[in-house]
């Protein structure tokens, strides 16, 4: 295209081409092109010039930017571009020209010429744009301005001639502007018209050297036939050194290649380097032996490499590997799955999604190849099967894969040792410390297995997307080649699958079974019959010692390794292979090793069966992932992924379980301080109970809290009903052996107060005041006191017949305490599921159809969560008799106290009533047995106020100054002579025992007692009177007490020694007895 047609087109050079008419040529005449030539008219350069010449400024150079805009004079309102324009108006040759433009730019520049010629062409496009129309008649145009009339324009010719106008001035202003460019354009013009005058020169001479050289080639020349057979001689030497040459250069690019990892292309140099070398013209060049031999050696190193390259990103050996697995993180997760992946698409699936198996793959060299692992093992199962080598990568992925996978869980093993001081989780030394490290789950304890298994299990989950990648990639290019689909190239996720279940299923058995002491295994057995003195002889086998200090993740010792590294691969690439490399640090880490019986690694924490909590949740987490990643066509049953835990809990963990549970049990009830008052029981219960308690249903809590986390079967609720059973039984005989003695001819029974409580009427008695409302207990209270009276009156009591001992009591508070206090919990953990949910099952064939759920690790980590014991409607009713069994059996531990209470009173009160009270002078201490009995009564209420609550309490307290009360009278016949004196110390024994009495009885009186030896004061005439005159209905006594208090009137002097004073006293008394028959018979 001419510069002329640049101009035309709107450039800002000003030209345009000669003799085509624009649309600013008003006339052929004027301004325009006559014969070639191009006419200068008046204005300047671009030859346009308003028609008033006077009245517009010179201007020698671009307009100022001050100047007036000509285009908004006032001839040419600013509305015509901002109002009226129609609806239908085409704006796209104005759109389409900013497009061409450009963004950001304008079509006749930025300046302000360009703003004036934009909105002249804006104008012209709104109201004049018939006339720039191909098909526009400038005479018709014409005629329509002289026309005024309605159908013509007339009155538009005023704004066409301002338009005009405003044309030219801005043309005028754009050339101005522009006549730097415009000046220089011309001189490169006649540069380029001379240029192109010289290039026609040159091909004139080409071509008439062209001619000659015809001319010369029809000359027939036999000496170019030799000529010939040298040159191709020569051509063939030529070949041969440029291949040798090209081949001495390969080394060099496959190593460059190596260096950076891009195989493919590695592999490319490699096969033509080797193609070349092996070739008939190359195949007898002596110099090349070395070549020769080095390239089968590389082909020998980089399968090598590849190999383990492989290996590196299939066992998370790479540093590129870090995203696709997660290390554990102790959140509120904790989720749990708090070590899972992250939510989104997993790697695995975006490269599944985007494989392409089809046609080869292709190596980018611009791009790191390690950046996504699974397109880098992608890459390297292409160069193997380029190099013809795919049979043996899946025949070592299959041999190592033991050995890799031991070395990922020893690595991880030994990673968490190292994160977790040994002190937080070293066993304890007694038996007693051991059964607490079973029910005791600290966070500490718990991060250790937590940490252990969600790591590990993360990295097996990435080893098998590993796995899973190279099984497809394998299964393409088997495709694709067209090759036979063979167990051997395909069935390597099985062999996964088989070593997974292996690891699992020795990682629960070490941290389940306790059939020995794992933690101990480490340590050499040591022979008793050796000598002392004898110096030991040390195993060769295993190292002395290790640097504790170094530390294997360092920066600075990743660097020197790494450094180290490419120091090996720049010098010879692939001579040392890196499991050559690393095996140093394998061998070390294997030699730190602790054995085990089952999978060679050191166990982190000691062996429980309530460690099921922690390993079952994210065992089967991971084998509910595992199921999205089995290949479709790997022949592996999903359903059938879990059957090997069935396989397990049946043959290895029921057993111990129940095992287990059984020795624990016993273990918290054979105890010495088994029954002794537990120092934490603060944290448990409201009021003390015995430490085995506590113990015991801490382990049953646990227990079933492990229910939750493993397949129901109701074999477990069986467990626990016989432990009940055991417990209940238990306690059972602890209580007989507190309320039992020794017989004097010999054998045991029970003491009196446990006896009589067992059965018989005043079981009736003490079962009703405890259950009774408080207006019948009045009653109650005096039959029971009146029947005790009367049983101890007619077998009396013996010392061994009181559970006096202040451990005994306080063993019996313990117990009732202990016993409602399991009960109450147990009662809560009381669940009956469904009939058919969790029906009995026995066999193999019981499990077969077990159901895997996963559980919700956050709630089997909350404390706070209801913890239950799944029951059917069988087995519910046989819970419910154990906890009444134990309720009764609390319940018979606190009417033993009750009644036991009121007997060791009976027991002193009779010692009280037997002593002494014919006293030649006043007395001014109270009687020893009372001092003792307050004793005793305060040390018995201090035991009930602290192991009690107070409705026990009040139950035994309540009715003893009654009882006292009513004995002091009723046996005052048991009192063999009396005198004042020692009338005055019986009342000072009331007195005192009211008020020690008070301090366990609010608001007791002795009343009838008090008034009972009163009377006795008064002598027996007084008493007689009084029975006289009301028939003795105000004396508050029964004919039989008066009759026992008018005998100890005269027991005085009927043990006189003067016979008068003694048959004197017989006949006054035997005169007041009738007297007192006659006045009190109906009474």
């Amino acid at each position: 295209m001419s510069y002329g047609q640049n101009g035309a087109n709107g450039y800002t050079n000003g030209y345009r081409s000669q003799g085509q008419p624009t649309k600013y040529d008003d006339a052929p005449n004027d301004g325009g092109v006559v014969s070639g030539q191009r006419i200068r008219r008046a204005g300047g350069y671009g030859g346009f010039a308003p028609d008033n010449v006077s009245e517009q400024p010179e201007t020698n150079g671009p307009l100022s930017p001050d100047s007036p805009d000509p285009y908004n004079a006032p001839s040419i309102p600013s509305w015509r571009r901002a109002e009226g324009r129609p609806q239908g108006r085409d704006d796209s040759g104005s759109r389409e020209r900013a497009r061409v433009a450009g963004p950001g730019s304008r079509l006749y520049g930025d300046g302000p010429a360009g703003k004036q010629i934009e909105g002249v062409v804006e104008h012209i496009q709104e109201k004049w744009s018939i006339i720039t129309k191909n098909d526009c008649i400038p005479v018709h145009i014409a005629l329509q301005l002289m026309d005024y009339s309605s159908l013509g324009r007339g009155q538009d010719y005023e704004d066409f001639k301002q338009t005009s106008k405003a044309l030219q001035k801005a043309l005028k202003a754009i050339v101005n502007e522009h006549h730097q460019g415009f000046n220089s354009s011309i001189g490169t013009f006649h540069k380029i018209q001379s240029s192109i005058q010289t290039s026609q020169s040159r091909v004139r001479t080409l071509k008439g050297s062209l001619m000659h050289a015809k001319m010369n080639l029809t000359v027939a020349k036999p000496e170019l036939k030799g000529l010939a057979t040298s040159s191709q001689s020569y051509d063939e030497m030529l070949t041969i050194l440029g291949q040798i040459e090209k081949i001495q250069l390969m080394p060099e690019q496959l190593d460059a290649r190596i260096s950076d990892k891009h195989f493919l292309s590695a592999v490319d140099v490699l096969q033509d380097a080797l193609r070349m070398i092996r070739s008939s013209s190359l195949e007898n060049i002596g110099s090349l032996a070395d070549l020769r031999v080095y390239l089968n050696n590389q082909e020998t190193s980089i399968s090598d490499i590849l190999l383990e390259e492989l290996h590196d990103h299939l066992y998370l050996k790479s540093p590129y590997c870090s995203d696709r697995w997660k290390s554990y993180t102790p959140t509120a997760e904790g989720s749990a799955d708090s070590v899972a992946m992250s939510a989104g698409i997993r790697p695995l699936y975006r490269f599944l999604a985007g494989l392409n198996t089809l046609t080869p793959m292709i190596d980018d060299p611009n791009r790191n190849p390690e950046a996504d692992s699974f397109e880098y093992i992608h890459m390297i199962l292409e160069a193997l099967n380029k190099m013809g080598r795919l049979d043996l990568a899946v025949d070592r992925i299959e041999q190592r894969l033991p050995l890799e996978l031991f070395a990922v869980v020893e690595r991880t093993n030994q990673e968490v040792d190292i994160r977790y001081p040994a002190h937080l989780r070293k066993p304890g030394t007694r038996a007693r410390d051991e059964l607490a490290i079973n029910l005791s789950h600290s966070d500490d304890r718990n991060d250790v297995l937590h940490d252990l298994l969600y790591t590990l299990y993360s990295k097996f989950e990435a080893i098998a997307e590993g796995h899973r990648a190279v099984h497809e990639v394998i299964a393409g290019i088997v495709s694709r080649e067209g090759l036979r689909k063979s167990e051997a190239l395909l069935g390597g996720f099985r062999e996964l699958w088989k070593i997974y279940q292996s690891e699992m299923r020795s990682l629960l058995h070490d941290y389940l079974a306790t059939d020995g002491n794992a933690l101990n295994s480490t340590r050499p057995a040591s022979n008793i019959n050796n000598n002392i003195f004898q110096r030991a002889q040390r195993d060769k086998s295993k190292r002395m010692f290790k640097l504790g200090e170094v530390e294997h993740k360092s920066g600075d010792l990743a660097n020197e390794q790494e450094a180290l590294d490419k120091i090996l691969q720049a010098s010879v690439p692939g001579l040392v292979s890196k499991s050559q490399r690393r095996s140093g640090i394998i061998h070390s880490d294997r030699s730190v090793t602790y054995d085990s019986p089952a999978t060679g690694h050191k166990l982190l924490l000691e062996p429980s069966v309530f460690n099921i909590s922690l390993l079952l949740p994210p065992s089967l987490s991971f084998l509910q992932r595992l199921k999205d990643i089995v290949p479709p066509d790997s022949e592996i049953a999903i359903s059938t992924l879990t059957s090997f835990l069935d396989d397990f809990l049946v043959n290895v963990f029921n057993p111990q379980l129940d095992e287990t549970v059984t020795e624990l049990c016993t273990q918290s009830l054979i105890d010495l301080d088994a029954f002794q008052q537990d120092s934490h029981w603060a944290e448990h219960a409201l009021r003390p109970i015995f430490k085995g308690t506590s113990l015991f249903f801490s382990l049953i809590r646990a227990f079933c809290k492990m229910l939750d986390n493993i397949p129901q079967d109701q074999a477990f609720t069986q467990l626990i009903i016989t432990q009940l059973v055991t417990y209940h039984d238990k306690c059972a005989t602890w209580y007989k052996a507190l309320v039992t003695r020794i017989r004097a001819e010999g054998g045991t029974c029970l003491k009196t107060a446990a006896a009589v409580v067992e059965a018989g009427d005043l079981s009736v008695i003490v079962k009703s005041i405890w259950s009774g409302d408080d207006a019948d207990r009045e009653r109650l209270l005096q039959k029971e006191a009146e029947f005790l009276i009367a049983r101890t009156n007619e077998t009396p009591l013996e010392p061994y017949d009181i559970v006096s001992d202040r451990r005994s009591v306080t063993a019996l508070c313990l117990l009732y305490s202990s016993l409602q206090w399991i009960a109450s919990r147990l009662a809560q953990l009381r669940h009956v599921e469904e009939s058919g949910s969790t029906a009995a099952q026995d066999g193999r064939a019981a499990h077969r159809g077990r159901r895997w759920t996963l559980v919700n690790a956050a709630n089997m980590q909350d404390d706070d969560q209801p913890v239950y014991l799944p029951m059917t409607k069988d087995t519910i009713d046989i819970f419910d008799n154990i906890l009444i069994a134990i309720r009764e059996l609390a319940t018979t531990a606190l009417f033993t106290l009750h009644v036991d209470m009121r007997c060791g009173m009976i027991h002193m009160i009779s010692r009280v009533l037997k002593a002494p009270y014919f006293l030649d002078q006043p007395a001014n201490e109270p009687d020893p047995s009372i001092l003792s009995l307050n004793a005793d009564m305060l040390s018995f209420d201090d035991n009930l106020t602290e192991h009690l609550p107070d409705k026990e309490y009040d139950f035994i307290t309540t009715g003893l100054g009654h009882l006292l009360d009513t004995i002091l009278v009723t046996n005052a016949s048991q009192i063999s002579v009396m005198n004042l004196n020692g009338c005055e110390r019986m009342q000072l024994n009331i007195l005192v025992l009211q008020q020690n009495l008070r301090s366990v009885e609010n608001g007791v009186a002795l009343t009838r007692s008090t008034q009972f030896f009163d009377y006795f004061h008064q002598g027996a005439d007084a008493i007689i009177e009084k029975a006289k005159a009301t028939g003795g209905k105000d004396l508050g006594f029964s004919l039989e007490e008066v009759k026992v208090l008018v005998e100890l009137c005269y027991s005085g002097a009927l043990q006189s020694q003067q016979r008068d004073v003694v048959a004197q006293a017989k006949r006054a008394l035997s005169d007041h007895l009738l007297q007192l028959s006659e006045s009190m018979w109906n009474s």
